[in-house]
C-alpha cells in the first residue's frame, strides 16, 4: 500500500485538492470575510438576501456553521492522516466534501427560494460526510483515542440541525447557537491545549535556557472538565447564576492553564505568540459570561459570544491557518509581514468587539471590528492564496 508521501507524490490533478487544508483554508477565509462585509449593510436595511434568516441569523449561522466547520474540516483532514498513519483525502472524494460545503451556503443563502427544510437538509449534509469520513478512518487507523473529536464534530452537526429548526419554528431559544459555540470552545481547549504547549517547547529548547511549557497532566484534564460544565451550563441556562458561577472558575483555571505554558517568552515569535493570545480569549470569553450574569448593566449578556467568536475562535483559527500553510506547503515558519498584519487586524478586532460589550463607543467599536475582521480575513486570502493553490517545491 502506497504511504501518505506517495500518495501525495502521485496526486497529479489540482494542487489545491492535494490536501484538505487548501481549499477549506482559502474558501472558509474568504467566506469569513464575506460574511460580515455583508452583514452590515443587510442590518442596515441596505442590502437584502434572498434567505429564510434574519440578517442576524444569517450572520450567525454562516460564521458558526458555515466558516468555523470549514475550518475545522481542512485541520482535521490534514491531522488525522498524521494520528492514525492512513492516507488523506484528496482529488476527486476531497472536491465533492468541498462542493458540498459550497452547496450548504449556497442553499442558505437561497433559502427563500427554494425552501428552509430542503436548505437545512443540503447544508447539514456537509457536517454529515465530514463526520463520516473521519469516523472511518479513525476506527480503520485503530485510533479510537481520537474518538472525542469526532464526539465534538457530531455535537456541531446537531447544534446545526437545532439552529434549522429553531429558525423554520420561531422559536428562540437560542439553544443551536449556544451548543455550536459551546462545541467550538470546547474543541480550542482540546486542540489548543495539545499543540500551544508542544509548539512553544519545541521552539524554546532551542533558545537561551529558561520556563518551558507544563507538560499535559491532570491539572489540564480539571481544566477541559470545567469548562465543558461551564458551557454545558451556559447552554441549558445562560442566565442562571450556578453558570456565572462555573464560568467564573472555568475563567480561572484556563487562565492558569496558559500561564503555566510560558507563553511570555514567545513575544519575539508571531507564529507562536498569537496562539497564546487566542486562548486568552477563551478565558476572557468565560469572565465576560459570568459579568454579564451578574452585571448585566456592566456588562452586556451577549459579550461572552463575541469575547469567544471574534477573539478565541477568530484568532485561533487564523493563527492555524497561518501555521498549517506554511508549515505543509514547504515554507519557512517565518511570519512575514502581511502575516504580522492579519494577526494585528484579528486581535484589534477581538479587542474592539470586547470592548463593546462594557457598552463603550459601541458604534465605533462595532465598526472597528467589523472592519478589522475583513481586514484579517481578507489579508489572509491575498497572502496565502498563492501559496494554497500551487504545488509545494521539491525537497
Amino acid at each position: 500500500m502506497a504511504t501518505t508521501t506517495e500518495r501525495m507524490r502521485a496526486h497529479t490533478g489540482l494542487a489545491i485538492l492535494s490536501y484538505g487544508f487548501r481549499p477549506f483554508f482559502l474558501l472558509g477565509a474568504i467566506w469569513a470575510a464575506s460574511v460580515v462585509a455583508i452583514w452590515l449593510p443587510m442590518l442596515g436595511g441596505a442590502l437584502a438576501l434572498p434567505t429564510a434568516f434574519s440578517p442576524l441569523e444569517w450572520h450567525v449561522h454562516e460564521l458558526v456553521y458555515g466558516y468555523v466547520p470549514s475550518i475545522v474540516a481542512g485541520f482535521l483532514l490534514t491531522a488525522v492522516p498524521n494520528w492514525t498513519g492512513r492516507l488523506p483525502v484528496t482529488g476527486g472524494p476531497l472536491l465533492a466534501l468541498v462542493a458540498t460545503w459550497v452547496a450548504g451556503r449556497l442553499a442558505i443563502l437561497t433559502s427563500a427560494r427554494i425552501g428552509a427544510p430542503l436548505a437545512a437538509l443540503v447544508d447539514l449534509l456537509f457536517l454529515a460526510c465530514l463526520a463520516g469520513v473521519i469516523a472511518r478512518e479513525i476506527v480503520a487507523g485503530r485510533n479510537l483515542r481520537n474518538a472525542k473529536v469526532l464526539a465534538l464534530v457530531a455535537l456541531l452537526l446537531l447544534g446545526n440541525a437545532i439552529f434549522h429548526w429553531e429558525a423554520m419554528s420561531q422559536a428562540n431559544g437560542g439553544y443551536g447557537m449556544r451548543l455550536g459555540i459551546g462545541v467550538i470552545v470546547l474543541l480550542i481547549t482540546l486542540i489548543g491545549g495539545r499543540i500551544i504547549p508542544s509548539f512553544t517547547r519545541n521552539w524554546l529548547v532551542r533558545q537561551p535556557p529558561g520556563r518551558l511549557p507544563a507538560p499535559f497532566g491532570r491539572f489540564d484534564v480539571v481544566c477541559l472538565g470545567a469548562g465543558a460544565v461551564a458551557i454545558a451550563c451556559w447552554i441549558a441556562r445562560p442566565d442562571a447564576w450556578l453558570t456565572a458561577a462555573a464560568a467564573a472558575l472555568a475563567c480561572c483555571l484556563h487562565s492558569l492553564r496558559l500561564a503555566r505554558w510560558a507563553g511570555y517568552r514567545t513575544v519575539a515569535e508571531p507564529l507562536l505568540g498569537v496562539l497564546h493570545v487566542a486562548y486568552a480569549f477563551v478565558a476572557i470569553g468565560f469572565l465576560l459570561l459570568s459579568l454579564g450574569i451578574v452585571a448585566p448593566n456592566f456588562v452586556l449578556p451577549s459579550g461572552a459570544l463575541h469575547g469567544w467568536t471574534v477573539g478565541a475562535i477568530g484568532t485561533m483559527t487564523l493563527a492555524v491557518m497561518t501555521r498549517a500553510s506554511l508549515g505543509h506547503t514547504g515554507q519557512a515558519l517565518v511570519a512575514s509581514w502581511s502575516t504580522q498584519f492579519v494577526y494585528v487586524a484579528i486581535v484589534v478586532a477581538a479587542a474592539a468587539r470586547v470592548l463593546s460589550a462594557f457598552y463603550l463607543w459601541r458604534d465605533m467599536t462595532l465598526c472597528l471590528s467589523a472592519t478589522c475582521w475583513v481586514l484579517a480575513f481578507g489579508g489572509f486570502v491575498a497572502s496565502f492564496a498563492p501559496l494554497l493553490s500551487k504545488p509545494r517545491p521539491a525537497a
